[in-house]
């Protein structure tokens, strides 16, 4: 595979993050100053669409919130980039253009599959919704693509920044497949892989308390259900066109109908130009949606104050809320294990930096006391 040309932003160690107040430092202190946090008024400096229409706060979740229900995150204390360092994802070109790529890409997806089916939300996601009952959150807008949220608490309004693994979606035609009537696809075509995907399920390899047997098998697994098998062959995986324009063939951008052809088996065939399933995420290189950008800002322009849960905000889809929330004088507050990007754009130096909040603890440590200690609002 031709390497990228797109930059992996901050693979590498971000600086030690700056707390604020310095009592947060500690779980107790931390407990403390989300407390006040979620319980402080709205700042007098805010700024721009419906200021003062409510003094709610808007969660920005990452990554780091969902390894206590055992999924990897990217740049944690034992994330990808620094266990595997090696690890690239596949970007958004490559998948679209490379028929190679997209075998790669849905063998690994596959074996991964049942790890992340497996997994459930864990304290830190019923502690929101619990927030979210007692009127503390006017939304959440995460990076993840697990869907823990909206099982946790579906009727606290969420956005999906990235997109999610519960389904796959057509390039051409834009209709959903659900991801576990395309696993069973992906079963049907691939028998060999099938049988090595039970056998690893059923020794306990891809459970992530079972590391010793991951690496006998050889497996590394990554975030967002994807499993590296070093000398897999992943040339051989086979993966289903869609059904829908496999019967209804696509018109073409200049106008010329699509060809979507499979083989005897029903694997899409490399002479079709159309029918090409993703998983319906934003990959690495790929557009965030303008809808879904929209919302997002409108869900920081609806809020009072930020609180950032789990993520290093590296990405700049992420990055841009909090400059945003930052840029109308909101209250920003981050909870993140280890280091954030531009974190000294809001905390500059060692000085109280006013409204704003920064500790460094897992989220599952902090938020479920949180949630219990603060009374309803509503």
């Amino acid at each position: 595979m031709t390497t990228p040309a797109i930059r992996i932003p901050f693979t590498g160690p971000l600086p030690p993050p700056i707390i604020v107040p310095r009592s947060a430092s500690t779980v107790s202190g931390a407990i403390d100053a989300i407390s006040a946090f979620f319980r402080a008024a709205p700042s007098p400096l805010l700024r721009g669409v419906d200021v003062g229409r409510n003094a709610q706060t808007v969660l920005l979740t990452g990554a780091g919130i969902s390894v206590a229900s055992g999924l990897s995150d990217y740049r944690g204390e034992n994330g990808t980039y620094i266990r595997n360092k090696s690890y690239r994802p596949t970007y958004y070109h490559e998948f679209v253009n490379r028929h190679e790529s997209r075998k790669r890409y849905w063998a690994r997806s596959f074996v991964g599959w049942p790890g992340l089916v497996k997994a459930k939300p864990n304290a830190t996601h019923w502690a929101i919704r619990s927030l979210g009952d007692k009127g503390y959150i006017s939304s959440v807008v995460t990076q993840n693509v697990d869907s823990f949220h909206s099982m946790a608490h579906p009727d606290l309004h969420t956005l999906e920044l990235h997109g999610y693994l519960r389904s796959v979606i057509c390039i051409s035609c834009r209709r959903h497949v659900p991801r576990e009537d395309f696993q069973q696809s992906l079963r049907r075509l691939n028998p060999t892989w099938a049988e090595f995907l039970d056998e690893i399920v059923e020794s306990g390899a891809l459970d992530t308390d079972n590391p010793e047997e991951q690496r006998r098998r050889g497996l590394k697994v990554n975030p967002d259900g994807d499993v590296d098998l070093a000398t897999a062959p992943y040339s051989m995986f086979r993966y289903p066109a869609c059904p829908h324009c496999l019967e209804n063939p696509p018109i073409l951008a200049d106008g010329s109908k699509s060809k979507v052809d499979v083989e005897s088996d029903g694997a899409w065939s490399p002479g079709s130009n159309a029918g090409i399933l993703k998983p319906a995420v934003i990959m690495f290189g790929e557009n965030i949606g303008p809808d879904v950008r929209i919302a997002a800002e409108e869900a920081i322009d609806d809020a009072g104050r930020l609180l950032v849960v789990g993520s290093s905000l590296a990405t700049f889809s992420a990055w841009r809320l909090v400059e945003r929330a930052y840029k109308r004088g909101m209250p920003i507050g981050i909870l993140n294990l280890g280091g954030v990007r531009n974190e000294t754009v809001i905390f500059p130096g060692d000085k109280e930096s006013g409204p704003h909040v920064r500790c460094s603890h897992k989220a599952e440590l902090i938020l479920p006391e949180v949630a219990s200690r603060l009374d309803a609002i509503r």
